[in-house]
């Protein structure tokens, strides 16, 4: 390869990974900036417990459940202008959200925000993999997983800043010089790209969809209406039908929007498996810690998402670290090692809580916590990658990603429910009785990850290789 051309390629890398950092970025930060904005959106537009949820859930879930869509979309269309559309309608989302008038109309932009990032996110992997030559990938990923692990650092701190010192709808205003930025740039130096023979499946969307939601539904209500009453099981039992009528579609169709096959590799599934229930165990545990931080311990929003910092920020230092250890002694052990340290630090964190606990007292648990996510996010994402063939990657990001977002709405919902049906906000004693039977739960979804994580292939076994990945690529057809 001669020196011009090579200039270029690394040019090419430097841009995609860029962009889809930042976009990634973007999406990241909207799963966690809420967080301690949530007293603040509940003292202005008002709501009870499962209002919050909403707030958090509709961006969560209707990211998940179209994530998978948004990738097909992109194989079929073009990802980078699927990308581009997706960012297009995350921020006009965001700026809508910004100005809504009631808790309803909240929700209701979060979830529009959601079809954004659907779109939008499974691409940013997609463009980013076929961008950057094999070699490089896992080191490319560890800084993508960086870039998003400084959305969730920067999530609980941006949001509590804004909120405290202007409003709460800055925490959505903030996305859209983002995105009016990005747009162009993707424009200009993204290479576009599709999938051959990609095909597009609007079946398995809804039925995925819709069942999803009815879990969902079913788990943020059972708590005010009880696990036996109409509502609740409509929504256990019709969407536990609609997602097995999925699985049924992705085993039996042509061309399914997650062909079933997939999960016969062992990779692919443990990895995916591990993600969902690593992110149940996350996502639950920071919603309700921040309230927590607030509510029982009087901290202002800013000093909240400071205090966070030690575990959501643990990523800006150890997720590039650990996609380089990833590229050196396979991506297993790292990822277990990662799982391993947030269970025991949610364990440690339900031992010591009080309604007067010191913040020394929480930072072995915050750090630990965050050291092992920092761990798990890079490896796992190449991991995942490197299960499929790249004209599948998209299914596959679409899929993890999927899986992650509904991991999280499910912790929310569960870890919430068990935290309302055993305290409440009534006092800083109730609050505290209800959190820590929700952070066990926490701790013991992560052990079961871990031990998902532990049935990964080894390195010699597993996967395919970035060179075998490299053969494959001119498989990513580009067009003018």
């Amino acid at each position: 390869m001669d020196k011009p051309t090579a200039a270029r390629r690394s040019a090419t890398a430097a841009w995609a990974l860029v962009i889809t950092s930042v976009a990634g970025f973007m999406a990241a930060l909207d799963n966690l900036v809420v967080t301690t904005a949530l007293p603040s959106i509940r003292k202005d537009l008002g709501g009870a417990l499962s209002d919050l949820e909403w707030t958090v859930n509709a961006y969560t879930l209707t990211f998940a459940v179209l994530l998978m869509f948004g990738a097909s979309l992109g194989d079929r269309f073009g990802r980078r202008k699927l990308f581009i559309t997706g960012l297009s309608i995350f921020t006009g989302a965001s700026a809508a959200a910004a100005l809504a008038p009631g808790i309803n109309e909240l929700i209701a932009f979060r979830a529009v925000q959601g079809v954004g990032a659907a779109i939008m996110m499974p691409l940013t992997l997609t463009l980013l993999s076929a961008a950057v030559p094999a070699e490089r990938r896992g080191t490319a990923f560890g800084i993508w997983g960086a870039v998003n692990g400084l959305a969730v650092a920067s999530g609980p701190l941006i949001g509590g800043s804004l909120t405290e010192h202007i409003s709460w709808q800055w925490i959505f205003w903030l996305n859209v010089p983002l995105g009016l930025a990005l747009i162009p740039l993707a424009r200009l130096r993204l290479a576009e790209s599709t999938a051959p023979n990609a095909r597009l499946d609007g079946r398995g969307t809804v039925l995925i969809s819709l069942g999803l939601f009815g879990v969902v539904f079913a788990l943020v209500n059972a708590t005010a209406h009880g696990w036996t009453s109409a509502r609740v099981l409509s929504g256990l039992i019709g969407g536990a039908i609609l997602v097995a009528a999925f699985v049924r579609h992705g085993m039996t169709a042509r061309n399914p929007i997650l062909p079933m096959r997939l999960f016969r590799g062992r990779q692919f599934t443990a990895i995916n498996v591990s993600s969902s229930l690593m992110f149940a165990g996350m996502f639950g545990s920071i919603f309700l810690l921040s309230q927590f931080l607030q509510n029982v311990l009087g901290y202002s929003p800013t000093e909240a998402g400071l205090r966070m910092l030690p575990w959501t920020g643990m990523p800006m230092i150890v997720a590039p670290i650990a996609g380089f250890l990833s590229d050196r002694i396979g991506g297993r052990p790292v990822v277990a090692a990662g799982l391993a340290l947030q269970a025991i630090g949610l364990g440690w964190f339900a031992t010591i809580l009080s309604t007067d606990v010191s913040y020394a007292a929480q930072l072995p648990a915050l750090i630990i916590s965050g050291a092992g996510m920092a761990l798990f996010i890079a490896p796992a994402t190449s991991l995942v990658m490197s299960s499929v063939a790249p004209s599948e990657q998209g299914i596959a990001s679409g899929a993890n990603n999927a899986l992650r977002e509904v991991g999280g709405s499910l912790g929310v919902a569960v870890l919430g429910s068990i935290f309302a049906a055993q305290g409440g906000y009534g006092s800083g004693t109730q609050f505290v009785d209800g959190l820590t039977p929700a952070l066990w739960t926490g701790a013991a979804v992560l052990t079961v990850a871990l031990v998902a994580a532990l049935l990964l292939p080894g390195r010699s076994s597993g996967g395919r290789s970035g060179a075998a990945a490299e053969e494959d690529a001119p498989s990513l057809q580009p067009v003018a």
